[in-house]
C-alpha cells in the first residue's frame, strides 16, 4: 500500500502518467526515514529538511504539511501495510504541467513503507568512482530525485566487487558515497566532507557532528578531503538515515580498523 496526499492506495494503481514532472525533468525530492517500533527517528530533522529544500527549489509548502501531518502520514502508511519496522521513503514533486517552466508550484506528495532490514557488514570494501563528478554547488547538498551518478556508481560497485563508491567532486575532492556520508578518523581528528563540497545534508551526519562536538576526546572538522587522506586513515565510515554508522575496513591496499568507529555506533544508538 501507498499513500498519495493522504489516500491509501493499492501499490500497483497506477498513479501518475507521462506528464509527472519527476519523471519528466526530476523536479521532485525525497526523504528516506527509518521507523523502529511505530517511531519515526530523527523526526524533526527529516521534516525541517525537507522544508528547507522546498523553499530552495521554489516550491509551494501546504498549510496542511506541518510536523504533526507529516508524522501522521507516514505512521498511517506504515500501518497500512502491517509493519512495526520500516523503510519509508516520501517523495514531494510539483503537479504536473509545463515545459521546464512549470504552469504551477503547488506539490503532491507520494509516501511508500516497506520491511526494514539493517544489514552492517563486517567487511565493507570502498573505492573511488571516476567516471563522473558530482558538482560542487549548494545544489547537490539537497535530495533531489536526480541521482543518475549514484546509479551508475552502483552499477559500477556491482561489477567491480565492491560494497560502495566514493563520489568525487570537480575539483577531485571526496564529496560522500553512493548512499550516505563520509567521515574519515586520524588519531582523535574525526573527518567529513564540508557541505561547500556539494555532500547532502545528512540526518545522520548532522547528529553525529552535534555528538563529537559535545565530546571531550575527539574533535570533528568538516573540510575538503582529497582520496590521498583515505589511505593514511586509522577507521572510515559511512552514515545514513537506515544502517546509521558502518564501519569500511578496506580501500585499495588500505585495511582500517574500527574500534572508534564502534564507540560512535553505541553513541548514536543512544539519540534514537
Amino acid at each position: 500500500m501507498i499513500n498519495l496526499n493522504g489516500t491509501i492506495l493499492s501499490d500497483t494503481k497506477k498513479i501518475f502518467d507521462s506528464k509527472n514532472r519527476a519523471f519528466k525533468y526530476g523536479d521532485a525530492l525525497f526523504e528516506t526515514i527509518k521507523v523502529e517500533n511505530r517511531k519515526v527517528v530523527f523526526l524533526e530533522d527529516h521534516y525541517f529538511r525537507l522544508m528547507a529544500s522546498m523553499r530552495m527549489l521554489r516550491m509551494d509548502i501546504p498549510m496542511s504539511l506541518t510536523l504533526e501531518f507529516f508524522e501522521k502520514e507516514i505512521l498511517k502508511t506504515v500501518e497500512s501495510n502491517e509493519l512495526i519496522d520500516a523503510r519509508v521513503r516520501v517523495a514531494v514533486y510539483r503537479k504536473d504541467g509545463g515545459f521546464y517552466l512549470p504552469i504551477s508550484n503547488k506539490v503532491n506528495f507520494v509516501v511508500e513503507a516497506s520491511e526494514l532490514t539493517i544489514n552492517r557488514r563486517e567487511e565493507y570494501k570502498i573505492d573511488l568512482y571516476k567516471d563522473y563528478y558530482v558538482y560542487s554547488g549548494l545544489l547537490s547538498t539537497v535530495k533531489t530525485t536526480n541521482r543518475i551518478t549514484n546509479v551508475l556508481a552502483s552499477i559500477f560497485a556491482e561489477e567491480n566487487e565492491l560494497d560502495n563508491c566514493i563520489l568525487l567532486n570537480e575539483r577531485k575532492y571526496i564529496v560522500e558515497v553512493i548512499n550516505g556520508n563520509i567521515f574519515i578518523i586520524k588519531g582523535n581528528v574525526i573527518k567529513t566532507p564540508s557541505i561547500s563540497e556539494g555532500c547532502v545534508k545528512g540526518i545522520v551526519r548532522k547528529k553525529l557532528i552535534e555528538i563529537i562536538e559535545n565530546d571531550k576526546v575527539y574533535s570533528i572538522e568538516e573540510t575538503p578531503i582529497s582520496s590521498f587522506e583515505l589511505q593514511k586513515a586509522d577507521e572510515v565510515f559511512i552514515t545514513n538515515a537506515i544502517i546509521g554508522i558502518q564501519p569500511v575496513t578496506s580501500y585499495r591496499k588500505s585495511n582500517f580498523k574500527t574500534d572508534i568507529t564502534k564507540e560512535l555506533i553505541e553513541k548514536l544508538t543512544k539519540l534514537v
